[in-house]
């Protein structure tokens, strides 16, 4: 357990700024600062930081709240591991009861995986750094390879003994269970049940996550056989999806942020050689082919990629592949070959740190001006493939979803081929056009084949019209998925955003002097119930602190164990507008005033409306009641109620300047 006084400090000292940056680009606007959200796929930034405020808010998906809930939502932590996350960031110590790997993996099974990863890597370290057999074999590969001790240690680089069950064994001493060494892959079952390595043998890449955890291994052999795989990688599994990891990501998502650029290279000797050149903004797909995932992930922290790869022809093909997958994207894209023969590991090992820099600086090429050089070697003078050469490269700008970037594009494709721009944009629009009716083509087919019901796929079901009643009437389940916003829940959490915004606020009352907004809230409206949970459940919290003389803050609601208060509570203080700090009223002769600036009649009109909303509810039921048959005594005491709460209601709307029509 961590303790109360520990887990406030960190929320203290937690910088949503900060913690957000790590992950996400974001750019100043006004007090706030704006990104892509990390948790949907867009293009214009709808990703708002309110740094005052201490939240984070999407405008498009909805996502919101504190630097807790953040790391959370992103990385799928447990609120433990978010904490100590963000107590690791901010260098504060959690004093907590040692517990043994065994007890740490029972909490949950993601949570293990985790766990039993870490630990993993903790072995191949050891076995690297503090045995004979990985000294004179692991470390000596690596130092052969050109690697400094400081950058083997900062990639967590190790060994595994060739021995068959020798992480198996020490795992088992340390209480983890088969089952998940072979579901995180670290060892194999055989047909009999009985388990060995997988990795044994071989050097060890270990894959972080963007927060710096292993979830996955790459193992190299150094054994010279042909009928032994020189990489083994670790599988699929509930931690660590391939497509969705960059290999380096966590080491260099600063220098990224830092130099607006990622360098992307093809495997983990590439990324360790580069760092250790001192260019630390690189990233790999470990081998793998470049994914929709993958380049996502290099949009959150820049527009602007390098591809570097092999001069040789599979190079050149994997580069001309993630050229257009980049480009669809949005991304900016230049690549860059080495001389056949070489990478960026072998080309740092061979001439050194500074000719390296030298070459990347000197040889990045634009992608319209690499691809149609490549391209146009193969066609030599044959027209017909010139014309294909020309078809091609159109084929990749058509991919560009900026028309600025696409204009500039046709006019540099138009003087390097000599052929006239109209003749371009004509082909442009014929893939485009193309394109587009394929598209609609695939959207109808997939609408035909998921249709099994009888009403218009585009549209919602009957039964999603119908009332809980209705529903519960016709023997339907109830509904969740939509949740039914009456004018009530509307007037109720209007008055959770006055006590989130300005409970602690203060206003002069007639009677009762200077006080603070929250408690003469709660009081005006005490006989008021609320029907929406979200908002019965901030109230109450609001009423039993004020019992205690006391105003909760509104980031006291950010990380709320129910989802539904902390979603409310951050719609409530988020705001996607803000008046421009360049704005003089004086200046321009128009002033705007704030919301703050009349907090007492804002309160007054909260209470009005919402009093107001319970007279019309009662004089419903009344309504309902005279419908039935009625003693005298009972008609005329349910006519006499009526009467006052219409004139209470009528008080009420007059004085919220309501036009009554009658």
């Amino acid at each position: 357990m961590i303790a109360k006084e520990i887990i406030e400090k960190v929320l203290d000292t937690a910088r949503i700024e900060e913690v957000v940056g790590d992950f996400v680009d974001l750019k100043k606007r006004g007090t706030s600062l704006i990104g892509n959200c990390p948790f949907h796929n867009e293009k214009t930034p709808s990703f708002h930081v309110s740094v005052a405020k201490g939240i984070y808010k999407c405008f498009g998906c909805g996502a919101g709240g504190d630097s807790l809930k953040f790391v959370m939502e992103l990385e799928k932590y447990s609120y433990p591991e978010a904490i100590r996350y963000l107590a690791n960031k901010y260098h504060i110590e959690i004093a907590e009861i040692e517990r043994s790997p065994a007890q740490l993996a029972a909490q949950d099974k993601r949570e293990s995986l985790y766990v039993l990863s870490q630990w993993a890597g903790k072995f191949f370290k050891e076995q690297l750094w503090n045995t004979d057999i990985g000294n004179s074999i692991g470390l000596s590969y690596f130092k052969e390879r050109g690697y400094r001790e400081d950058i083997i240690k900062k990639f967590d680089l190790g060994y595994s003994p060739d021995v068959w069950t020798g992480l198996v064994d020490e795992a088992r001493k340390d209480g983890f269970q088969d089952g998940y060494l072979t579901e995180i892959g670290l060892a194999i079952e055989r047909d009999d049940k009985s388990l060995y390595d997988r990795f044994r043998g071989r050097v060890i890449f270990p894959i972080h996550n963007l927060t710096g955890r292993i979830i996955g291994f790459g193992g190299r052999t150094l054994k010279t056989e042909k009928s032994v795989p020189k990489y083994v990688n670790s599988p699929e599994s509930e931690i660590y999806h391939k497509s969705d990891v960059l290999y380096g990501l966590s080491f260099a998502k600063k220098a990224i942020l830092d130099q607006d650029t990622c360098y992307l290279v093809e495997g983990y000797a590439d990324v360790i050689s580069m760092h250790q050149a001192g260019l630390e903004n690189v990233v790999s797909s470990s081998g793998t082919s470049l994914t929709t995932g993958q380049i996502k992930l290099i949009s959150r922290f820049t527009k602007n990629v390098v591809i570097l790869y092999d001069g040789d022809a599979a190079g050149i093909k994997a580069s001309l592949r993630g050229t257009d997958m980049l480009l669809e994207e949005g991304l900016n894209v230049k690549v860059l070959l080495f001389p056949d023969g070489n990478d960026p590991d072998s080309y740092v090992q061979t001439f050194g740190s500074a000719a390296f820099k030298e070459y990347i600086s000197a040889h990045q090429q634009d992608f319209i001006f690499y691809k149609t050089n490549i391209l146009l070697k193969d066609a030599n003078n044959d027209p017909i493939k010139r014309a294909e050469v020309i078809r091609d490269v159109v084929e990749s700008i058509a991919l560009i979803p900026d028309e600025i970037k696409v204009s500039v594009f046709i006019r540099q494709c138009s003087s390097l081929l000599d052929i006239e721009e109209r003749v371009l944009l004509s082909e442009l629009n014929k893939i485009r056009l193309h394109k587009a009716k394929a598209q609609d083509k695939k959207r109808e087919s997939g609408a035909k084949a998921s249709t099994g019901s009888p009403y218009p796929g585009d549209m919602p079901p009957p039964d999603f019209f119908l009332t809980e009643a209705e529903r519960s009437d016709a023997g339907l389940p109830e509904s969740d998925t939509y949740t039914k916003i009456t004018p009530e829940i509307l007037q109720e959490r209007e008055v959770v955003r006055v006590l989130l915004n300005y409970g602690r606020e203060m206003a002069s009352w007639e009677g009762d002097g200077e006080v603070p907004i929250a408690p003469y809230l709660l009081g005006s409206i005490d006989d008021i119930s609320f029907d929406d949970r979200a908002s019965a459940i901030i109230v109450e919290e609001f009423k039993k602190q004020a019992d205690n003389f006391e105003i909760p803050e509104a980031k006291y609601f950010f990380s709320h164990v129910d989802k539904d208060v902390a979603d409310l509570a951050i719609g409530c203080v988020a705001s996607q507008y803000e008046i421009s700090p360049n704005w003089n009223s004086e200046k321009n002769k128009i002033y705007v005033p704030e919301e703050i600036e009349n907090l007492k009649q804002l309160v007054t009109q909260v209470i009005y409306r919402i009093k107001k909303r319970k007279f019309e509810k009662e004089m419903y039921k009344i309504r309902e009641e005279l419908k039935k048959e009625q003693s005298e005594d009972d008609l005329q005491i349910l006519l006499h109620k009526y009467s006052k709460l219409k004139e209470a209601e009528k008080m009420l709307g007059q004085l919220l300047g309501n036009t009554i029509v009658k």
